[in-house]
């Protein structure tokens, strides 16, 4: 059976999360192995300078971490798997949203020793947002300290899963060497150079105790999900393994049941049974409801259909900008897609023709006839935004787009050489069209161009690329904090704008008012009745105060978390336009904003240190200083894991200070927590350093 005939059961779409250094990398390059991709397997940090196969870029070989998300494909036994390698920093969130976005199914992967951690938060806070079933798989047992059933345990106390072990380990740390399959109660061992020798055994007497204690655990969680597993295990019969995995794969796709596997990636110990729950276990896209919007049918939720007999519907998730072009990363829902094809952006009704379609592993490519729904495959040369929704032209769909966080930190940069100028402006373009958490704008009154991200790791990384990929020397000033503006009471306003120029003049009066919005950034509401304000200018009013917003009232921030309410208002015949009610919007906001109460708002982080106890007294006093307050500290053996919120101001140069104070032993993570009002007196500090508006 080939690649391309494969029956869509057989497909498995699906992605590994994880916090940072929990051995993805290093797990999906086990699978690419034993699946015969690579025929040489090599390290996220390896000696021999190659790194893993999917840290493509010479940025994540040199400092042994993911940046950017990477698609590939293989084969194992009779399953065809698509698999997306995500990064674990959160400063390369926007990677792990838009995976997890096209994909059906996951897997969680948790450090042995460190169970969950911070970016384990993250991870499943996104495997929620899009409903993505999964699995997991505890790495790391090869490690001192490990402890699966304690990571098992913060998976239910800590992140909520229904987490059920379906293995029990053969040895810890030094001494792991197999694992116990609770399913069809078989110890199995890893053996060979790269752990390719899967062997067989009965269970070790010394663990038959325990095996059987596990196994009724698990039988038990998983009879939840099937009447005739519960039946047969009233009835003490044999259970037949085919029972118990439909039952397991019913929890799974029910997102109530999170089976847990094991072993070391490293070590080669676990990978083979892993790949062989992702076939079990995790959905085919036909398990998977995927729904669009009809435009043509006032934006009613249609179900798509995973068949190549109907119309095409293909999302865009992920552009690359490459030496060849665009290269636009798509999962095909529905239809099939052809090279040659003529495709039609659902939203402008564009229409671009598919000149090259290519199946994507890594940086590499092999270039393909056609793919089906199902398919994650690569488009060449089809100019169009990430989130864009393609169709054959005949039906007007659009899925709903990816969460995009909103950047915390902001850069000043400028070319050291005029003569690079052109290649600093293509940069930041193709930068800021690949990676939506990336912007960029010019700030007229200083003539300065600032970027922003969602870090300091964020930004110094397209810094660097900057560098590399278009030869520009750049100076920078220090990181600025995104702060915010908002307001704490209502205000009304009745505003009038009137210019006289000689001809027909400018005219717009809008009435209403301004109120704190707790559920959204911004809100408009039109209140107006008998048209005392044309229809045609109620959106007008809406782009003044969007206008207004992004201007800020105190100190030049945008403001967030405010609704604006017109209710009245009046129009000339000849002298109001489209210009008026939008300048007539702006100054209304402008005018009573100071009369709302407001206050800056400044980004807090979570920020979580993971440090040997006797420097954890340290640790927090000096996060103290930093005008943190500490939600929490668990001892684990000879590490403590402290967890705080910080405010982002206080946090630069943190990753120097914890090196010295620690003696180079801790490490910290942070990621975005909340807005939260600045202190008087860094206020009064804002208010001096960047100018109160008038």
């Amino acid at each position: 059976m080939t690649l391309e005939n494969r029956p869509l059961e057989h497909y498995r779409n699906f992605g590994i999360s994880a916090h940072i250094d929990s051995g993805k990398t290093t797990l999906t390059e086990r699978i690419l192995y034993y699946t015969g991709i690579i025929h040489a397997m090599h390290e996220v940090r390896g000696k021999d300078g190659v790194g893993a196969t999917m840290d493509s870029m010479e940025l994540e070989r040199e400092r042994g971490i993911t940046i950017a998300s990477a698609a590939t494909h293989c084969l194992w036994k009779d399953k065809r798997y698509n698999i997306i390698d995500t990064p674990g920093h959160v400063d390369f969130t926007i990677e792990v949203e838009r995976a997890l976005r096209v994909l059906d199914g996951a897997i969680l992967v948790l450090c042995g020793v460190s169970g969950v951690q911070s970016q384990s938060f993250t991870v499943d806070r996104q495997m929620r947002r899009y409903n993505v079933p999964r699995i997991c798989f505890i790495n790391k047992l090869d490690r001192t300290g490990a402890s699966p059933m304690r990571a098992i345990e913060q998976l239910r106390e800590r992140l909520g899963h229904n987490a059920v072990a379906m293995q029990i380990p053969i040895g810890l740390e030094e001494h792991h060497k197999g694992l116990v399959d609770l399913v069809s109660m078989k110890a199995y061992t890893f053996k060979g150079d790269s752990g390719e020798q899967l062997i067989q055994e009965s269970i070790p007497a010394e663990l038959a105790e325990e095996a059987a204690e596990y196994r009724a655990k698990m039988l038990d969680a998983v009879s939840a999900y099937s009447d005739e597993l519960t039946e047969l295990i009233l009835d003490n019969k044999e259970i037949p393994e085919e029972v118990i995995k439909k039952a397991i794969k019913a929890g799974v796709l029910s997102l109530d049941l999170t089976p847990v596997f094991m072993g070391s990636a490293f070590k080669n110990v676990g990978v083979q049974s892993l790949m062989d729950a992702v076939g079990d276990y995790l959905p085919n896209p036909y398990d998977i409801k995927n729904t669009g919007l009809d435009l043509s049918n006032n934006e009613e939720e249609v179900v798509l259909e995973a068949d190549d007999k109907k119309p095409l519907v293909a999302y865009v998730f992920k552009l690359e900008d490459g030496r060849f072009g665009q290269l636009s990363y798509a999962r095909v829902y529905q239809g099939r897609l052809k090279k040659g094809d003529t495709i039609c952006n659902s939203i402008t009704g564009k229409r671009r023709k598919v000149g090259r379609l290519v199946r994507m592993h890594s940086d590499q490519m092999e270039d393909i006839p056609s793919a089906g729904a199902g398919d994650i495959v690569a488009l060449f040369g089809i100019d169009c935004a990430s989130g864009t929704t393609f169709t054959d032209g005949h039906t007007k769909i659009a899925l709903t787009s990816m969460f995009v966080p909103e950047p915390v930190i902001d850069l000043v940069i400028e070319a050291k050489d005029r003569n690079h100028l052109d290649n600093l402006s293509k940069g930041l373009n193709r930068f800021e069209k690949e990676d939506p958490t990336f912007r960029v704008k010019f700030d007229e009154d200083s003539n300065q161009t600032i970027i922003s991200g969602m870090g300091e790791l964020h930004l110094a990384i397209y810094l660097e690329r900057l560098r590399r990929e278009y030869n520009v020397s750049l100076t920078t000033g220090q990181p600025r904090v995104a702060y915010r503006e908002t307001i704490t009471s209502q205000a009304k306003f009745n505003f009038i704008y009137k210019k006289q120029t000689g001809g027909s003049g400018q005219f717009a009066r809008i009435a209403g008012y301004i109120e704190p919005c707790k559920e959204s950034d911004y809100e408009f509401v039109n209140n107006t009745k008998g048209g005392v304000i044309p229809k045609e200018y109620i959106p007008s009013c809406d782009k003044g105060f969007q206008r207004a917003k992004e201007m800020g009232g105190l100190i030049g921030f945008p403001i967030i978390n405010v609704r604006c309410v017109i209710d009245d208002g009046s129009y000339h015949p000849v002298d109001s336009s489209d210009m008026a009610f939008q300048i007539a919007g702006m100054k209304a906001f402008q005018s009573v904003f100071k009369q709302a109460n407001p206050q800056i708002l400044e980004p807090f982080m979570k920020v979580e240190v993971e440090s040997p106890i006797e420097f954890q007294g340290a640790v927090m006093s000096n996060l103290n200083q930093r005008r943190g307050m500490i939600s929490g500290s668990t001892d684990m053996d000879t590490y403590a894991k402290i967890v705080a919120s910080v405010p982002l101001s206080e946090m630069f140069g943190y990753a120097t200070d914890l090196r010295s104070q620690t003696q180079g032993k801790a490490e910290f993570t942070m990621e975005f927590a909340s807005y939260e009002p600045v202190p008087a007196s860094v206020d009064l500090k804002l208010k001096k350093q960047f100018g109160v508006r008038s």
